[in-house]
């Protein structure tokens, strides 16, 4: 078991799984989020950014793979990103020690860096609200449900509180704030964007970047996207965010401590070296990784 305490969050890494418990003052996404459970096989690679301070460890995930992160497309700040963990300067020592047990596992079990065709996390837990702006979005697995307060326009304030079942749903997308320009949450129907701005549409919040609770606004995405029905037959790509097949079953692995899978990938871990792909320090470290499980 490696692990790594700090101010800003936990993370632990079994072989199989690395564990992420946010700390108590963590931006509000990564509270929101609660504690994570990413399996080995969900995982790109990870790696340490010393700085003067102490530095950043960073866990890059397998495209397609986590509902959040492809709900932010690459928008979320580092302080919101659920796979970041800044580290104290007495911290580094222990941070590089995890990244390396996280490398090497991902170098036994062959870990593919390539994209996922499902996701491989299973999202923000429901009821689940967020947003800011001119009101707060709910979703509670089956139906989305948006409120006013009192800095929405007329034309949405009239009408009341809206609620959208999730089988109408045909898009759901993210932008916070960014600069001058303002963000959304905005849910598509029927396939059909809409035209109007975000303050004038009934199905969409207009986020002002006035807070950090407004980023919340992507859990909520998130937990509709992973939520989804898929389509029925293949169609064109909508515009939004696409529909992605529901979470089925994770590949089963080979037990620890099996001879003959440990065996054989020793075998494999000799061509590879053999072939140039893994350099004398990379095979060592993965060889000895592999005799201890022995």
């Amino acid at each position: 078991m490696a692990d790594i305490i700090s101010r800003d969050g936990t993370w632990s890494f079994d072989g199989d799984t690395v564990r992420i418990v946010p700390g108590g003052k963590a931006h509000p996404v990564r509270q929101g989020l609660g504690e994570l459970a990413v399996p080995l096989h969900a995982v790109a690679g990870v790696s340490f950014e010393p700085d003067r301070k102490g530095g950043r460890l960073r866990l890059r995930l397998r495209t397609g793979a986590c509902p959040v992160l492809r709900a932010a497309d690459g928008r979320l700040k580092d302080a919101s990103d659920p796979y970041q963990l800044v580290v104290e300067k007495d911290r580094t020592g222990v941070a590089e020690y995890l990244v390396d047990e996280i490398r090497n596992a991902l170098l036994i079990e062959q870990v593919p860096e390539g994209p996922v065709d499902r996701f491989l996390l299973p999202g923000p837990s429901v009821p689940v609200s967020g947003g800011g702006g001119d009101g707060t979005a709910s979703f509670d697995g089956e139906t989305v449900r948006l409120t006013w307060n009192w800095k929405a326009e007329e034309s949405k304030t009239a009408g009341g509180a809206v609620t959208l079942p999730l089988a109408e749903v045909t898009g759901v997308r993210w932008m916070p704030a960014i600069g001058l320009e303002n963000g959304s949450l905005r849910f598509d129907r029927g396939g059909v964007v809409p035209a109007s701005p975000a303050k004038f549409d009934p199905y969409s919040l207009e986020l002002w970047g006035l807070s950090k609770r407004e980023y919340t606004a992507v859990l909520v995405a998130a937990a509709v996207l992973v939520r989804m029905p898929a389509p029925a037959e293949p169609t064109a790509p909508a515009v939004g965010l696409e529909a992605a097949p529901a979470p089925g079953p994770a590949p089963a692995a080979p037990p620890a401590d099996d001879h003959d899978v440990l065996l054989r990938r020793l075998r494999e871990l000799g061509e590879l070296h053999e072939a140039g792909i893994l350099t004398d320090e990379e095979f060592a470290t993965a060889k000895q990784a592999v005799l201890k499980r022995l």
